[in-house]
């Protein structure tokens, strides 16, 4: 199961910190997404670590703004997102997908947690 937290609402230009806490199976063993999705348009991958960690993908529009990261012990990735911009708002989700064969494509992914809102104010 995965569990997402640390949505709200911040002034554009604010920041925070998306946590997605896995149980149940292990991260060594799937890579990890975050999607979002804005009213009216489609769930589009955001940022993703692969299971060993050492490879990750953002969005061209959050590249220097945002920062994926895991921490094994504790079997949470979380999504550091400074700069907010307004069109960051959306409901962002995690997910897993197992193996080493990974991707920013929603449709691949296994398991999914329900999503936290994220609201940006200009």
């Amino acid at each position: 199961q995965l569990q997402a937290s640390g949505g709200g609402l911040v002034p554009a230009g604010g920041s925070l910190k998306l946590s997605c806490a896995v149980s149940g199976i292990n991260l060594d063993d799937y890579a990890i997404g975050w999607f979002r999705q804005a009213p009216g348009k489609e769930r589009e991958g955001v940022s993703c670590i692969s299971s060993s960690g050492d490879s990750t993908y953002y969005l061209g529009s959050v590249k220097g703004r945002f920062t994926i990261s895991r921490d094994i012990a504790k079997n949470t990735v979380y999504l550091q997102m400074n700069g907010l911009k307004v069109d960051d708002t959306a409901v962002y989700y995690c997910a897993a997908v197992y193996g080493a064969h990974w991707s920013a494509l929603p449709e691949i992914y296994d398991y999914w947690g329900q999503g936290t809102l994220v609201t940006v104010s200009s």
